[in-house]
């Protein structure tokens, strides 16, 4: 695709012009399951390792120390189709990762894998990049973006906000507080959406997640709930961030 405007280089290439050279150091996975579920595990590698021309030698020198990351060993005579979503991923990674790229795109790669898989492949992903790979990962989870290095927001399309999660948390114009009733049920929703100090508000359970705009706020509406609720002062989340920017 020709570019509207502007200028772009990918491991100091050029684009468009050498797209065909940057092809050989990428390597892609796309949020939705796309490899071929009437092939073996197996098989899907071996069919990507010959896209690649991977010999049959270096491919299984290649596949041990993947399938021990993946703990897909097991597996390999399995049909894709008959995998789990996290075990899907796992040897979409696989497949990905076959060539040896030193630039990884993943597009969504844990959307709608249950928590122990998703925590597993991100745990693949560290082990991938103290390996010398550079990966590129967008995610819609905002506790997944704080697993990154760098983290940058992105609101109708626009970059809002790029930064590392420490920092992006600390440019938070404002305090986040926990507000615990007493009482659990008491209804306490009144008087802090009625707060001009409190920014953003999410109910969490029996919990409220506020967002306000000083410290000395939070202790005035700590004298307002008296002893209805217990404020207490939490650290900033990405999610927090995000909120806020786009309401500024």
């Amino acid at each position: 695709m020709l570019p509207s405007g502007g200028t772009a280089t990918v491991m100091g290439i050029s684009l468009p012009e050498g797209a065909e050279g940057v092809k050989e150091h990428l390597g892609y996975m796309s949020q939705k399951f796309n490899l071929y579920g009437d092939l073996t595990v197996d098989e899907n590698i071996a069919f990507f390792a010959d896209v690649f021309l991977i010999d049959r030698a270096t491919l299984e020198q290649r596949l041990a120390p993947l399938l021990h990351m993946t703990r897909l060993a097991p597996f390999r005579r399995r049909l894709a189709r008959d995998l789990s979503g996290g075990m899907k991923q796992k040897l979409a990674l696989i497949c990905t990762l076959i060539h040896r790229p030193t630039l990884l795109l993943l597009d969504e790669p844990t959307a709608g894998v249950d928590p122990v898989s998703r925590r597993e492949f991100w745990e693949m992903l560290h082990d991938i990049r103290r390996e010398g790979v550079t990966i590129v990962i967008s995610t819609p989870y905002m506790d997944e973006a704080e697993w990154c290095m760098r983290v940058g927001l992105m609101f109708r399309g626009k970059f809002i906000s790029c930064d590392t999660p420490k920092k992006l948390k600390e440019s938070l114009s404002g305090v986040v507080v926990e507000i615990m009733p007493s009482r659990p049920g008491e209804d306490i929703s009144g008087v802090l959406r009625g707060s001009e100090a409190i920014s953003d508000l999410q109910v969490l359970g029996d919990v409220f997640h506020a967002v306000m705009r000083t410290d000395a706020d939070a202790v005035r509406l700590a004298a307002v709930l008296d002893a209805r609720a217990l404020v207490r002062r939490i650290p900033a989340s990405i999610e927090d961030v995000f909120v806020s920017k786009i309401k500024d």
